[in-house]
C-alpha cells in the first residue's frame, strides 16, 4: 500500500469529492457526485465553476480563494451544486493552498443532505382537501385498471410561522415539489398551513422529507418535518375516500394526539370500522330502555331505547359518529330495530311502546324503511308501538327523498320524531320538509332555560311553531322538578331525563298491566 493510496483514504473520510482549481477551473477531480449518474471526474475536468455551482454560491468561493494564505485551510463554504437535471444538492467546501502546487488549489466538499429542485416547476396549483378527496374517489373508480396509490402525510413545523421571503420562497418550493411528485402531478393538497397530504404511486420512495429539509436549508431555515404513508386498499372506492377523510379529518383536528402519523391515525380508524363491523355482525351491544313520561299525569308514554357498547352505560357517541361517516351506520340502525321489536314481542311487554334511533345518513336510500318494514311485517301491530327518532348527528341530504321514506313508514302506523331539535342550523328545514308526529327539543333548553330569558324565549316560540303544526312535544335532560314545572306550563306534552327514571335493562311500565282491557289496541294516542 502505498502512502498516496493512504493518504487518499483519509482525504475521503473527511470529504465526498475532491477537485483541483486552476484560478475558476477545475483541473481535476475525483470522488462522488451530487446524484447518481454523474461523476465529477468527468462533467467537472475542464469545466469553470459556474458550470456546476449555483450563482448564489459564487461568491462565497472567490472570496475564500481570495483570502487564502499558503499552508491554511479556508474557512467552511456553504455551496450549492447544480446536478444537470433541474436539481441541487448542498455541500460545506474547503480550499487549501500547498506552496509546492501553486498556483493551483486543492479544493474538498463533502455533501449534506439530499438532492432537491432547484428551481420551483411548473406545476398545478394545490388542492385542498375537500379536492384531494375527490381526485382519489376519481382514480379509484377506474377499477382495476387504476393505480396502485400511497397516501403522504407531511407534518412541516414552523413553515408558517414567520411571514418573510425565506419562508414565502421554500414554501413556494416545497408547493411545487410536492406537487411535482403527486400521481399524475396535480394530486398534492395542503390540508392546514403547515399540513401537507399527497397521492402517490406506491412504488415511490423518494424521501420528500429529506428534500424538503433541504429546500428548507436552501432558504437558510431548519425545518424538520415528518413523514407518514397508508397504503390505499382495495376497498369500494366510497369505503377507501370516506375512511381517508375520516382519518384526515381527525389528525387536523385541534387537540389531536401529539406527535400521532397520519399512517397510524388511519390504521386506528380501519381498525375500528372492521371492530364496528363485527359488533354489528354479531350484535354484541344492548340496548338501554329510558321512560318518556306525560308531563300532565307523569304515567310513562314510551321508552327511548338506547345502544350500548360492551357494558357501558354511556352513549357510544365516537363509534356512532365514525360509523356515519364510513358509510356504516344503516346496518348498525337496522340491527337496533331488530333489538328493539324482538323486546316488544316478549311475553310481559304489550303495553310497551319504544323509540329507536334512525341517522339522517340511513335516510339516503330505501334500505333501512324497507328492512323495517319487512321485520315487522310478519307482526303488523308491533308498528303501533314503534317510533323512528331522526337524530341530527349526520346531516340529511336529500330532505325530500327522506320525507318520502320517512310517509311509508307513518303509512305503516309507525310513527316519526325529530329528535335534538332547535340548536341545529338546519332544525327549521327539518320541520318545514319532514312531515312528523312528535318533536324532541334538545337539552340545551330544558338546562339553561330556569336562568336564561332569551333561550325561555326561543322554546316558547318553538313550541307555539309545533302546536301550530299539531305537533307533540318532548322536552329531554329534565333532572329536576323545577325544570319539569317550567316545560308543563310551556305546553310541553312529554318528558325525558333522570328525573323520572334511568335508562334500565329491560321496560318496565309504571302502570299494572292488568289496566289494560281486554282487546284494547295499544296505539300513540
Amino acid at each position: 500500500m502505498t502512502i498516496k493510496s493512504r493518504l487518499l483514504g483519509m482525504a475521503f473520510a473527511a470529504s465526498d469529492v475532491l477537485f483541483e482549481l486552476d484560478r475558476e477551473t477545475v483541473t481535476l477531480a475525483i470522488g462522488a457526485g451530487p446524484v447518481s449518474g454523474v461523476e465529477p471526474g468527468a462533467a467537472w475536468s475542464g469545466q469553470p465553476l459556474d458550470a456546476f455551482f449555483a450563482p448564489s454560491s459564487l461568491p462565497g468561493i472567490r472570496a475564500a480563494l481570495t483570502d487564502l494564505s499558503p499552508g491554511v485551510r479556508s474557512e467552511p463554504v456553504e455551496v450549492e451544486v447544480l446536478t444537470g437535471d433541474g436539481r441541487a444538492r448542498r455541500g460545506v467546501m474547503h480550499a487549501f493552498l500547498l506552496p509546492d502546487l501553486a498556483p493551483f488549489v486543492s479544493c474538498a466538499l463533502a455533501w449534506q443532505g439530499v438532492a432537491y429542485q432547484a428551481t420551483p416547476p411548473k406545476t398545478e396549483p394545490l388542492l385542498d382537501a375537500r379536492g384531494l378527496l375527490k381526485r382519489l374517489k376519481s382514480l379509484l373508480a377506474v377499477g382495476g385498471t387504476g393505480p396502485e396509490l400511497a397516501v403522504d402525510f407531511l407534518e412541516v413545523p414552523g413553515l408558517d410561522t414567520i411571514d418573510d421571503e425565506p419562508h414565502r420562497k421554500a414554501s413556494e418550493r416545497i408547493e411545487a415539489r410536492l406537487q411535482s411528485a403527486s400521481f399524475g402531478g396535480a394530486s398534492a393538497a395542503r390540508v392546514a398551513p403547515d399540513r401537507f397530504a399527497l397521492m402517490r404511486d406506491r412504488n415511490d420512495i423518494v424521501d420528500l422529507a429529506a428534500e424538503i429539509r433541504a429546500l428548507g436549508a436552501a432558504e437558510g431555515l431548519n425545518l424538520s418535518p415528518v413523514s407518514s404513508r397508508a397504503e390505499v386498499g382495495e376497498a369500494e372506492a366510497a369505503v377507501a375516500v370516506r375512511t381517508l377523510r375520516f382519518a384526515l379529518e381527525e389528525c387536523l383536528k385541534d387537540g389531536a394526539a401529539a406527535g400521532e402519523r397520519f399512517s397510524e391515525r388511519l390504521k386506528r380508524t380501519v381498525e375500528n370500522a372492521d371492530r364496528f363491523r363485527g359488533i354489528v355482525r354479531s350484535r354484541d351491544f344492548t340496548l338501554a330502555w329510558q321512560p318518556i313520561v306525560s308531563l300532565e299525569t307523569r304515567l310513562v308514554h314510551h321508552f327511548e331505547a338506547l345502544s350500548r357498547f360492551g357494558g357501558a352505560q354511556q352513549a357510544p357517541t365516537g363509534p356512532i359518529a365514525m360509523a356515519e361517516e364510513l358509510g356504516l351506520i344503516e346496518d348498525f340502525d337496522l340491527a337496533v330495530a331488530e333489538k328493539a321489536v324482538a323486546q316488544l314481542r316478549k311475553p310481559g311487554f304489550g303495553l310497551v311502546k319504544a323509540a329507536i334511533n334512525v341517522s339522517g345518513v340511513s335516510l339516503a336510500d330505501d334500505r333501512y324503511v324497507e328492512g323495517l318494514l319487512r321485520m315487522t311485517a310478519a307482526a303488523p301491530e308491533i308498528r303501533k308501538r314503534l317510533m323512528v327518532e331522526v337524530t341530527e348527528t349526520a346531516t340529511v341530504g336529500d330532505l325530500s327523498g327522506a320525507n318520502r321514506r320517512l310517509q311509508a313508514l307513518r303509512e305503516a302506523d309507525i310513527q316519526v320524531c325529530l329528535d335534538d331539535y332547535g340548536v341545529g342550523a338546519t332544525s327549521l328545514d327539518y320541520l318545514r320538509q319532514l312531515s312528523v308526529d312528535l318533536v324532541k327539543m334538545d337539552g340545551v333548553f330544558v338546562r339553561e332555560i330556569e336562568n336564561d330569558a332569551k333561550v325561555r324565549t326561543l322554546a316558547t316560540h318553538l313550541l307555539d311553531l309545533c302546536r301550530d303544526l299539531k305537533i307533540r312535544t318532548v322536552a329531554e335532560m329534565i333532572e329536576t322538578e323545577s325544570q319539569a314545572a317550567i316545560m308543563k306550563s310551556l305546553g310541553v306534552d312529554f318528558g325525558q331525563g333522570w328525573l323520572f327514571g334511568r335508562p334500565g335493562e329491560t321496560p318496565v311500565m309504571a302502570a299494572p298491566v292488568s289496566s289494560r282491557r281486554k282487546g284494547e289496541m295499544v296505539g300513540w294516542g
